[in-house]
């Protein structure tokens, strides 16, 4: 009986038990639960946590170097964390674009390059990377004001609609530089040669510089050159400005007019920035840095270092960003074939 009784007590005290584990155990795996989807949420409350690394595919010195330096000391602040930039040169922008593609899709690795993003799909043969299927688009950041269609003084003709008749009177004699095939500048000058109906001479540089160059000393006839880069030129009498390639005129050449108004209708032609992740990176760091964006563009003394170099603020969704780069390259791909550009 005392057996039994022993027997009855120790089933009771382990039935006490169970229940006692199994209370534990439910309370360890709420905690565990609620830990786990903390855990999942942390990195959209708390991101960034190190520092961010904006690559510019291109010599330190230019416009995106600037455009990249304004922006990472007006966000880096505001996301807490540092953005510095890192300079990777070579192949017209193609091994900096191509680090990127390889990087982490960890949300501290940024593109920022230029519309030359979606020419060179076009003039390399054997790209490492696809400019759509290997990036995310962040953020158009910024357009130029337009580019300067520069002459040279002794160019007889004092308007773009001179300057086309001259050119038709003269195929192929006008000689246009350019920082080399594929550069913007090249790009800008044969959408307008297509437009106006003409055929001018393309003279290719190892750079900008030594095309301004030769426009200055009269050994080529005409540019089409960067707002900021024309303007002093113009104003000291070096060069002439017939038109601006933007669909309005620009505040410091106001006499001078747009392309378009002044004849050759529908052109319009003008240097683009943006940022992109590489692909597969969580859609919350897109929206992070595409929202920090753009709070910079609309921050007064941003906007006036900005503008103050020819440029334009135009932050974008990554959406309509997505949309405007796929259009362009399927202009530019039907430009190279028009052109007969064959790619390297």
């Amino acid at each position: 009986m005392i057996a039994g009784r022993f027997c009855a007590m120790l089933r009771a005290d382990r039935g006490a038990d169970v229940i006692k584990m199994t209370v534990r155990n439910a309370v360890r795996f709420v905690v565990i639960a609620l830990a786990s989807a903390t855990a999942m949420a942390q990195p959209a409350r708390t991101y960034p946590v190190k520092p961010i690394r904006i690559v510019v595919p291109y010599a330190p010195g230019g416009p995106m170097d600037f455009i990249g330096q304004t922006l990472a000391a007006r966000m880096g602040p505001a996301l807490g964390q540092n953005m510095f930039i890192d300079n990777r040169t070579g192949a017209g922008g193609a091994i900096g674009t191509d680090a990127v593609a390889k990087a982490a899709p960890d949300g501290y690795t940024l593109l920022h390059s230029s519309n030359s993003h979606t020419t060179l799909a076009s003039l390399i043969r054997n790209l490492p990377y696809d400019p759509v299927k290997d990036f995310v688009p962040v953020s158009l950041l910024m357009r130029s004001v337009g580019y300067v269609l520069a002459v040279h003084p002794s160019v007889p003709a004092r308007s773009v609609k001179e300057l086309v008749a001259l050119a038709k009177a003269h195929p192929g004699e006008l000689n246009y530089g350019s920082g080399g095939i594929g550069n913007t500048m090249h790009f800008a000058a044969e959408q307008f040669s297509m437009a106006a109906g003409t055929k001018l001479a393309h003279v290719p540089y190892k750079g900008v510089g030594q095309a301004i160059i030769d426009l200055v000393g009269g050994r080529i006839e005409l540019c089409f050159l960067s707002a900021r880069s024309a303007l002093a030129l113009v104003r000291a009498g070096k060069l002439r400005a017939l038109g601006i390639s933007a669909r309005e005129r620009w505040s410091e050449l106001p006499d001078v007019p747009t392309i378009d108004e002044a004849g050759v209708k529908g052109f319009v032609s003008a240097a683009w920035y943006g940022f992109w992740f590489p692909a597969a990176t969580p859609n919350e760091y897109v929206l992070r840095i595409n929202t920090e964006a753009a709070k910079a563009m609309e921050d007064p003394a941003t906007r006036r270092k900005l503008t103050d170099e020819g440029l334009v603020p135009v932050a974008s969704s990554p959406q309509a960003f997505a949309s405007a780069i796929a259009e362009e390259i399927e202009m530019n791909r039907k430009l190279v074939a028009r052109i007969g550009l064959q790619p390297q």
